[in-house]
């Protein structure tokens, strides 16, 4: 996923805007949480209301006070409906706003830790700060309390969460069209997402951009309120702490908590990344590797993790080991008010942690590659780590297990297993352990993302294919346990990948195009009659013999970096920084895409940048001008699909914000 470097908490301005209780008071409450519009319009009523809780779910209330030049803030008060509120013993705190010691080096950020309410309505919540001099200010804020059901014997006892990280519409379509194909107009066989009778079209945006990054995409649905880019089940502070910013509870930590639920977490990327650790972590900073994974044990016993699997070893490893990236800077130590708030674990700067063995110890089960997640039988804890950091692509793997490519070896991961194969072990070891309480799993296409990300359209189409065997092996549990739910749906989409159309030439033809940048789009892109009706050999392994196929596919994307294009599969997938031995041989001779190096020949340019060329294509292709910045394409702000299938799939509907997901799952739970 594409990191977003800007602070959120720092330049969320419609968070900090400022509410007095009179013109003349000096001191200011800057930021108000939870969030609310009641408080930045300065006390005027308007929707939408931004902050929304089921009865009975946590969340913290914190107010940023900036007191009077020379003054200190002796102490802030909190009421809720005009009636004072207590706060438990030492769940509560005031400690120093640091980034803002700049220019307010005596701001203060006062915390309430761990608040819940039963009553389903619009509540009213006031901070009141009072500085040396006696001088008070007040600032009043909303959120509400839904009203969902209770409990009964017609509930969804397990929910399935399939997230297609980055996929819109083009990238379902594309899978469709290159697994099954069509004949005169109509498709030879659905996908099977395409066969959930249920559909929504759902809104993205996260607390402060119409264009999300992967974890407030990922978490909206699962906590019912927006975060910011970067952060997950945690809104924005003025503290530089990555772990310490006012939480909201996940859908797993409420429905352990009350309903003994487990948690399952799968993916295809590594398990720090920001998707599968928007199901469990609080952290302002998706980046904080060490911190995150420490926090998938360290507080197993309040969001009721039962499977992690994925790639990520490079985390689980002590520092000094090979491939370890663990480390102090990305770690974490909570202060008490958390810990006293949430029963969370206090954590530790501990870059030597073999956090493995401490899963080991903790009665989990460690396998480490297809083979030994195969031989695993059912145990009651299940970590998988198949790579390094992200796992390889569907079309690696599947060229790998074929013999017909050495990728995943050049990984150092030759027998990595498929996601549908990850599905099917994850929805055994939790049906076997759940019991009566059921589950709740998260299972992440993520490189769907990434190759998007790379504008490797053949990459991302058949990691679409692999996330729909998935998605098969999910239909196929819910309607063997029809107390099952099983939604498929994306963050985001990424990079505008729309089909424009298909090749008018052969394969051959288009490898003795390459060397003709003009002929690759005026004799080579074929729309509208000329496109007609791609076919791909589909393999009984599930993915296509080849993608290089006469007549084949064309993708363009809409937010492209600057690119050039052969139509041809490349042989290599772009490197992965995240890979930590990306720049040691055979990693460190992967392409890298529009990275421009000044030492190649200018028989093809860069319009306007002399003699430069990206290094991704350099021999052929044409360039195509990139309408965002950078050398990567970028998310995009569009609404995208959602399917429900298996009981109370017809709560999921019409054109709903990702948040409302979060209550709709919760009628079909019931809390």
């Amino acid at each position: 996923m594409k990191h977003l470097n800007t602070l959120a908490a720092a330049t969320f301005a419609s968070i900090l805007a400022v509410g007095i209780n009179s013109a003349n008071a000096v001191p200011v409450i800057s930021r108000l949480t939870p969030p609310s519009q009641l408080f930045a319009t300065n006390g005027a009523e308007s929707a939408p209301l931004i902050a929304r809780f089921i009865p009975g779910q946590r969340f913290d209330l914190q107010a940023t006070v900036r007191p009077d030049g020379g003054q200190t803030i002796t102490k802030v008060e909190w009421s809720i409906d005009g009636k004072p509120y207590t706060p438990a013993a030492d769940t509560h705190s005031l400690v120093p706003a640091t980034l803002l010691s700049a220019t307010d080096p005596d701001a203060v950020v006062a915390s309430v830790r761990g608040y819940s309410n039963l009553k389903a309505k619009v509540h009213t919540f006031t901070a009141t700060a009072t500085q040396a001099n006696g001088l008070t200010v007040s600032a009043t804020g909303e959120f509400e309390i839904v009203a969902t059901p209770l409990a009964n014997h017609k509930s969804v006892k397990n929910v399935i969460i399939m997230l297609g990280d980055g996929m819109g519409a083009s990238q379902r379509t594309a899978a469709r069209i290159m697994l099954n194909g069509y004949s005169q107009g109509k498709v030879n066989t659905k996908l099977a997402m395409d066969t959930f009778p249920h559909t929504a079209m759902i809104m993205t945006a996260s607390l402060n951009t119409i264009v999300t990054d992967s974890a407030p995409g990922m978490q909206n649905y699962v906590t019912g309120n927006k975060a910011a880019n970067n952060q997950e089940g945690v809104w924005p502070d003025d503290t530089a702490d990555k772990f310490d910013n006012p939480r909201f509870e996940y859908l797993s930590e409420y429905l352990h908590r009350t309903r003994g639920k487990k948690l399952g977490i799968v993916t295809t990327a590594d398990v720090f990344d920001a998707t599968p650790a928007a199901m469990a972590v609080h952290s302002q900073d998706r980046g904080a590797g060490t911190g995150i994974v420490d926090q998938y044990l360290d507080d197993a016993a309040h969001t009721g993790l039962t499977v992690l699997m994925g790639g990520g070893r490079k985390w689980f490893l002590p520092a000094g080991a090979a491939g370890s990236a663990r480390a102090n800077s990305s770690d974490y130590i909570l202060p008490g008010d958390i810990i006293a708030g949430w029963g969370a674990a206090s954590g530790a700067l501990d870059n030597t942690r073999n956090l493995i063995a401490d899963f080991q110890n903790a009665g989990w089960s460690y396998v480490s590659d297809k083979t030994t997640m195969d031989s695993a039988g059912i145990p009651g804890k299940l970590l998988g780590l198949f790579s390094y950091s992200n796992m390889n692509v569907a079309l690696d793997k599947i060229d790998g297990r074929r013999g017909t490519s050495a990728i995943v070896d050049d990984y150092g991961f030759p027998d990595q297993p498929m996601l549908d194969e990850m599905t099917t072990k994850a929805l055994e070891v939790l049906d076997a352990n759940s019991g009566q309480s059921g589950f709740v799993l998260m299972v992440e296409a993520a490189s769907i993302d990434k190759q998007a990300h790379n504008m490797d359209s053949e990459r991302m189409i058949l990691d679409t294919i692999e996330f729909d065997h998935a998605i098969q092996v999910a239909k196929d549990y819910a309607t063997a346990h029809p107390d099952t739910l099983v939604l498929v749906t994306a963050d985001h989409e990424c990079a505008g990948a729309v089909i424009i159309g298909a090749s008018k030439v052969s394969d051959a033809d288009l490898q003795a195009k390459e060397n003709s940048a003009d002929s690759m789009r005026d004799t080579v892109v074929g729309t509208y009659d000329t496109a007609g009706f791609p076919k791909y050999t589909i393999a009984a392994d599930g993915y296509p013999t080849t993608t290089d196929v006469d007549k084949r596919m064309l993708i363009g994307f809409g937010a492209n970096a600057d690119r050039y294009e052969d139509w041809r599969t490349n042989a290599q997938p772009i490197h992965d920084s995240q890979q930590p031995l990306d720049k040691t041989a055979p990693l460190s001779n992967f392409p890298r895409v529009n990275l421009y190096d000044t030492n190649v020949s200018s028989t093809h340019p860069v319009p306007g940048i002399n003699d430069l060329r990206p290094i991704r294509d350099e021999a052929n292709g044409y360039f195509i001008t990139g309408q965002v910045t950078g050398s990567s394409a970028a998310h995009t702000g569009g609404d995208i699909p959602l399917s429900a299938y298996g009981r109370k799939a017809n709560l999921f509907s019409g054109t709903i914000d990702n948040t409302d997901v979060f209550f709709a799952v919760m009628k079909a739970v019931g809390r």
